[in-house]
């Protein structure tokens, strides 16, 4: 059967159909419109011999997903809003993370050239040591170097307290 033929002689059935178990027309022919969408994507010789059991089952399918995500999702009131925290930063807080990665910048801007270009290729490009040598030329124990002096000098300009190690002395 052609799609133009199913979509006759099925269409209002199923539409129907999916009222039934959604109890809303929209969502109804939104279900249907997604089945027939699905026809289109299958090979039609397996779809052909048992087309009415395989749409009425596809569409009770799409019908009975669109319930359950309906039931995960809980209407929200208003002061139930207002209760609930934001999962998102608000001005103030987006603000101040502007300021402090405006500040870092500026601060990583005032590094040794070399200090500055091993950190980009390892905080922001995730390279590895040995990456970071074949690009720069640098040995390998000298990006480390470099890396671990400009991380310190960032943390000393930016007032980041470093923590000590226990083998670093004082008392155990």
């Amino acid at each position: 059967m052609h799609i133009h033929e199913a979509l006759a002689r099925f269409e209002g059935p199923l539409i129907a159909y999916a009222v039934s178990l959604l109890h809303d027309v929209d969502r109804a022919r939104d279900v249907v419109q997604d089945t027939f969408v699905r026809l289109c994507e299958q090979d039609p010789r397996p779809v052909d011999a048992a087309l009415p059991s395989w749409l009425y089952t596809v569409c009770r399918n799409r019908a009975l997903d669109v319930l359950r995500k309906e039931t995960r999702m809980q209407p929200l009131d208003e002061n139930t809003a207002r209760q609930r925290p934001s999962r998102h930063p608000g001005p103030a807080t987006l603000a101040a993370s502007r300021d402090q990665a405006d500040h870092a910048l500026r601060v990583l801007a005032g590094l040794p050239s070399n200090q500055q270009e091993v950190l980009e290729l390892k905080l922001r490009h995730h390279l590895t040591y040995a990456e970071i040598s074949k690009i720069t030329g640098h040995s390998v124990s000298n990006v480390g170097f470099l890396i671990h002096t400009g991380l310190r000098a960032l943390r000393a300009r930016l007032g980041v307290v470093e923590a000590r190690s226990p083998s670093s002395g004082g008392a155990c």
